[in-house]
Parts: structure tokens; C-alpha cells; sequence
């Protein structure tokens, strides 16, 4: 006598379908009516796949982007090509660190003799991730500063300021000035008894050069003395005039160096010349 098998719990038991949801018929249809579906969802996904190069194209053809983007990213390089040669692109790096931080300290700083130490304060103790952001510009000024620096000592030793890349070196020393005039102005916007004391004695120290040294002094204190208009003077030299003459330069900069190239390192020179001396021996 054989044991009836146990019924199938109603929790495990296969549902139903729908009215409608499957046609009548022996399941052929309702095979060729799922591969319908799912062939649809494939091409709904290359359609998808293809916004972002629809877009891509859209906007180079109406701003002819691409010649310059392969001439900028294609661009032959010197054999001998090391990492001094990223201290460019690391200095660059830090200008942009230094702008994001700048905007978003600028919501919060209030460019007053009165509230602009408190405001500093407010920043650095009560503004959500406010003391990073500080930090972050306060020592990227001397990242950038120092980074700066490098690059020019990397572009003078390897005698990368000669012909015809004197335009260049010239664009380059211009922007190692304006940097410093960057880090003098905002050494001021704290304001506290170390920066204000500091701040007068190099605008004494720039007062005493020949010639412009009086009248350039007198711009930075906007008039002989130091008054509250002095600080929203170097304010709007530091996050206004200064900021966007470096970015014009970088542009004119990156320009150069994308048309006449970067230089070999003089060690390789030197090879090549003593292997024509030798062809002509």
C-alpha cells in the first residue's frame, strides 16, 4: 500500500497567471512575445549607450573642439620625458585646488575690519567640514608657492626658455609674480595682529623701491595709511583681479606649450652631439 504524498503548501504553490497576461495558445506565443520584449530592451539600451556620444558630437560640432583636444592630448613628447616634467601640470593642480576652496571660504568670510577675524573663526569652528576647507587653502598656498618654484628651477636647467620658447619663459615669470601677489594679499584677509603687522611691513618694503614703489603702496593701502577700505582692497585683488590674470595666462601659457613642444633634457643632448662627433671623426 503506498503512503499518499503530502499536499504542496499554498505558500509554495505557483500562482496563477493573470487575465491577459498570457495569450491563449500552446506557449509559442507567449515565447515569441517575451523575446519581442526583451529584443525591445536591448535596443532601448544601445539607444541609451548612444545619448552621451550624440551629445558629445553635438557639441563638437558646433564648437570644433577636437582638433584642439588632439593636438593638446596627442601631442609628440621628447625621449627622456620624466617626472620634472609633471611640475607644470602639479602647480596647475593646485591653482584649481586653491579657486574651489577660495569660493566656497568666500561664502562665509565677511571682508570687514570688524567681523573678518570672526568670520575666520565661524569657519574653522562651526561651519560643517569648514576647518578641511581652510587647511586646504591655507597650506595649498604654499604647495602652489613651492610647487611654482620647482617648475621654474626645472625650466632653467634644462634650458627650456631658450629659442623659441623665450615668450613662454616670459609668460611663466609673470605667473611665478602674480602667485606671490596672490599669497601677500591673502595673508591679510585673517586679519589678526600677525598678519595686519606683517602685511604693513612688506607694503614698507614695496614702498621703498624706486620710482613705482610709493605709488604701489599707495594702491595696496588704497590711500596713505591703513584703513578699513585696505582690507576690502586686498580682498578683491585676491579673489577677483589676481585669480583671473592667472587663469588668462595659464590659457596662453598651455597654448605655447602645446604649439612649440617641451624640450629634451640637456643630458640627451649631449649624447646626441657626441655620436655626431664621433659620425664625423
Amino acid at each position: 500500500m503506498r503512503i499518499p504524498k503530502p499536499p504542496v503548501p499554498n505558500a509554495l504553490k505557483r500562482r496563477p497567471p493573470r487575465p491577459g497576461s498570457r495569450p491563449a495558445g500552446n506557449g509559442r506565443a507567449a515565447a515569441a512575445a517575451a523575446a519581442d520584449k526583451e529584443l525591445r530592451r536591448q535596443e532601448a539600451l544601445e539607444q541609451a549607450a548612444e545619448v552621451p556620444i550624440s551629445v558629445v558630437g553635438w557639441l563638437d560640432e558646433r564648437t570644433g573642439a577636437s582638433p584642439f583636444l588632439r593636438a593638446m592630448l596627442y601631442r609628440k613628447t621628447p625621449r627622456g620625458t620624466n617626472w620634472y616634467y609633471t611640475l607644470g601640470s602639479a602647480t596647475l593642480f593646485a591653482f584649481l585646488s586653491q579657486a574651489v576652496t577660495g569660493v566656497f571660504l568666500a561664502m562665509y568670510y565677511d571682508p570687514s575690519p570688524s567681523n573678518a577675524y570672526n568670520s575666520v573663526r565661524h569657519i574653522i569652528n562651526e561651519v560643517w567640514l569648514g576647518e578641511l576647507v581652510r587647511g586646504m587653502h591655507r597650506w595649498g598656498a604654499t604647495v602652489m608657492v613651492v610647487l611654482i618654484f620647482l617648475h621654474m628651477g626645472r625650466t632653467f636647467f634644462f634650458g627650456a626658455y631658450k629659442y623659441p620658447r623665450e615668450l613662454n619663459w616670459v609668460v611663466g615669470v609673470v605667473l611665478l609674480i602674480l602667485t606671490m601677489a596672490m599669497a601677500f594679499t591673502g595673508y591679510l584677509l585673517p586679519f589678526d595682529q600677525r598678519s595686519f603687522w606683517a602685511t604693513v611691513v612688506g607694503v614698507n618694503i614695496n614702498a621703498s623701491g624706486p620710482l613705482l614703489g610709493p605709488y604701489l603702496a599707495d594702491f595696496l593701502r588704497a590711500g596713505p595709511e591703513f584703513t578699513a577700505t585696505t582690507l576690502s582692497r586686498f580682498y578683491a585683488i585676491h579673489m577677483l583681479l589676481i585669480p583671473g590674470l592667472i587663469a588668462a595666462l595659464i590659457g596662453a601659457h598651455l597654448y605655447l606649450v602645446v604649439k612649440l613642444g617641451t624640450t629634451a633634457p640637456p643630458w640627451l643632448k649631449a649624447e646626441k652631439r657626441r655620436e655626431l662627433a664621433r659620425e664625423e671623426i
